[in-house]
């Protein structure tokens, strides 16, 4: 349900904002602009400056699903079709979807123009399918689910992070993950008896720094105690992926404190 919540949400803001953008395209003019200057025309401002720029009545994502469908069902698998799944990749179609959109496509269009579309697609979708390998292979190496996106956290958090909950009854416990450079902002638990937080590392290669200290190294059963008034920050290193459990511990009139970010040039030195 959070998921959902959170992909309509991008999605109501992405429309927002695409309603007030006018397409400017300029490939007509750029090839025939001097050969056939009336169709560059047609092609720039009337086609895209005007038909593609009526967001108001359709989304740029609607537009990209009833074009490439039209490409497809006519057999039409040169350039043309290439820039418009990059475009439907621009205008926020993911890998997952374009793979139903093509397979539903296939059972009306033909198999061979599906087959044809699928080779265009993985070239245009070739850094989504490394990512989501990554995190396949990532949950593979454990056994807690990696969960819905942090949406409800994400303001505190450089990169995208994942939260699942283990445990909400005696104590909480949440599997958090993170993309690999995802990492929390500077923070503290406050408490005025008790409190805090503990670490235990699951998956993958993650950071842990107190506020003055050196980064300590969290790899998979790796411990950390936080005591409630310490400023801190984890989360992944820069080339993996990385889960910890975090688990809450009680205590007397307890709050999050969230500070500044933790700023890109000393985080690359790790």
């Amino acid at each position: 349900m959070k998921r959902f919540i959170f992909t309509s949400l991008s999605l109501i803001i992405g429309i927002s904002i695409m309603a007030q953008q006018k397409i400017t395209q300029t490939a007509g003019r750029d090839a025939l602009g001097e050969f056939a200057p009336e169709f560059a025309h047609l092609n720039d401002d009337i086609l895209f400056g005007e038909v593609w720029s009526r967001n108001d009545l359709l989304s740029l994502r609607d537009r990209s699903l009833v074009t490439i469908t039209s490409l497809i069902s006519q057999g039409i698998t040169d350039n043309s079709l290439v820039y418009h799944l990059k475009e439907a990749k621009k205008n926020g179609i993911t890998r997952t979807e374009i793979s139903e959109i093509i397979t539903h496509i296939a059972f009306y269009a033909g198999w061979p123009k599906a087959w044809a579309t699928f080779n265009l697609a993985k070239t245009v979708w070739t850094e989504d399918t490394t990512a989501a390998d990554a995190k396949a292979r990532h949950q593979e190496d454990m056994i807690f689910p990696i969960g819905e996106p942090n949406s409800a956290y994400a303001q505190y958090f450089i990169g995208q992070s994942y939260l699942a909950p283990v445990s909400t009854d005696q104590i909480k416990v949440f599997n958090v993950t993170f993309e690999p450079s995802c990492r929390n902002n500077w923070h503290i638990h406050h408490a005025t008896k008790g409190g805090g937080q503990m670490l235990i590392g699951v998956a993958g290669r993650g950071w842990y720094q107190e506020d003055g200290k050196p980064a300590t190294e969290i790899l998979p059963g790796t411990v950390i105690h936080i005591p409630a008034g310490v400023k801190h920050w984890h989360g992944a290193q820069k080339d993996s992926w990385f889960s910890h459990l975090a688990v809450e511990i009680d205590g007397e009139n307890t709050s999050n404190e969230w500070l500044e970010p933790v700023d890109d040039d000393s985080y690359s030195k790790l």
